[in-house]
């Protein structure tokens, strides 16, 4: 349960990060209201898995899924650049993420 938790508060991550993009500086009420909600909630489910898991491992891949996502989301919906170098690293980002589970003790 812990894990599941600790995904969605890492996909939340991606929804604040990109609302936090679109507040402009929370200039804009909606987008930078969206953005502190879902980083609360993903606050609060990062906290909750962190009651089973090593703060280390746990904070590790809530950054990388919030990484890995909004970087894709970046190129796919902003027309962030999509170069072959960082698409290596983000990919290097996602191979850390599936280790640490894989051999989460």
């Amino acid at each position: 349960m812990a894990w599941l938790l600790l995904i969605i508060a890492g996909l939340l991550e991606i929804v604040w990060a990109l609302a936090l993009k679109q507040a402009e500086g929370f200039t804009r009420l909606w987008p930078s209201l969206l953005a502190g909600g879902t980083a609360l909630l993903s606050f609060g489910l990062l906290s909750l898995a962190l009651r089973d898991l090593p703060v280390g491992t746990a904070y590790a891949v809530w950054v990388g899924v919030g990484a890995v996502g909004v970087t894709i989301a970046g190129i796919v919906a902003l027309g962030e650049s999509l170069s072959p170098q960082r698409l290596l690293f983000v990919a290097l980002i996602a191979v850390g993420i599936i280790g640490l589970k894989a051999f989460e003790t």
